[in-house]
């Protein structure tokens, strides 16, 4: 049908350039948006301040010359006779702290090393898509994470009484692996999220074993994965002090029962010494686990 005058009137109004009219700009932000996003930064920055600086304050304080948990007029000062690292040497000094170190770094040592093969592997079955019953497996396996640890210490405790495990190494390493298996499941699952598996059975239908082809391609894509889930299980074991104290005897005496029963029994700024090699330990790790980080996006990214 012929159309009407009035709709090729409309047509010709549509196809004509537009002269002659003026572009609005788009409207500056308002002052509202602009205050909203300094307010967000300054209780950003307030947040971090206020979890940070409770920390930081006992870096100084370890150097404390006096026996005190406290800043001195001298230090207040800056007076460098108010300075001491007495308290450095009277940790590396006492047996009783290197008896703590050396249990705390054979503990972490066995059940990040247990944690991350066990870990390793689940997280590997969980990430196949014909893996039965995923969801349950995987809340089952991600509980000591979830369940109070006072609770998980409780149980540990009237189960391995009856293996003979209580104030023994290994039930405290086979306690603290519990605890390290959620963590490395965790980086792992995030690590085969994006991998392709094409490229396995690709590797396959080229003559390649399945371990071979396990070993060339699905590891270099978990290795960052693996070893940040293996520092987070490492990092959990040597903080760990509740199961410490249900499972562990005087000769599994770890830092944070050590720190715990200096704190109840003799207060010593060694105390604060022991903190800062930790805090400066935490630091190192945190640096390790962003290059791991930065490095597992790249290789996502194909660069």
């Amino acid at each position: 049908m012929p159309h009407s005058s009035r709709d090729r009137e409309s047509a010709t109004q549509l196809a004509a350039p537009s002269v002659g009219r003026t572009i609005v700009p788009a409207a500056e932000p308002r002052v509202g948006e602009a205050v909203g996003r300094w307010a967000l930064r300054v209780a950003a920055w307030g947040a971090l301040a206020f979890l940070i600086i409770p920390i930081l304050v006992v870096i100084p304080l370890s150097f404390n010359a006096e026996p005190f948990f406290s800043f001195t007029p001298g230090m207040l000062r800056l007076d460098p006779d108010a300075y001491s690292t007495k308290w450095y040497d009277a940790v590396f000094e006492s047996s009783i702290w290197l008896m703590a170190i050396r249990n705390s770094l054979v503990i972490g040592l066995c059940s990040t090393a247990i944690a991350t093969v066990l870990g390793t592997v689940a997280a590997l079955g969980l990430a196949s898509p014909d893996m039965p019953w995923r969801r349950p497996i995987s809340a089952l396996l991600l509980a000591p994470m979830i369940v109070p640890l006072i609770i998980v210490a409780a149980g540990m405790f009237f189960f391995f009484t009856r293996l003979n495990l209580v104030a023994t190494f290994p039930g405290v390493i086979i306690a603290h692996a519990v605890l390290g298996v959620p963590f490395v499941i965790l980086t792992v699952t995030a690590t085969l999220s994006g991998f392709d598996r094409s490229l396995y059975h690709a590797g396959l239908n080229l003559g390649a074993s399945p371990i071979r082809t396990f070993v060339d391609v699905v590891v270099p894509v978990i290795r960052p994965g693996v070893i940040s889930g293996a520092l987070l299980a490492f990092v959990t074991s040597f903080d760990e002090v509740v199961l410490v104290l249900f499972l562990a005897g005087p000769e599994q005496t770890t830092i944070p029962r050590r720190m715990f029963s200096g704190l109840r029994e003799q207060i010593n700024p060694s105390i604060l010494a022991v903190a800062t090699l930790l805090i400066l330990m935490s630091i190192c790790l945190l640096l390790v686990l962003e290059f791991l980080r930065r490095r597992s996006d790249r290789i996502r990214a194909g660069k």
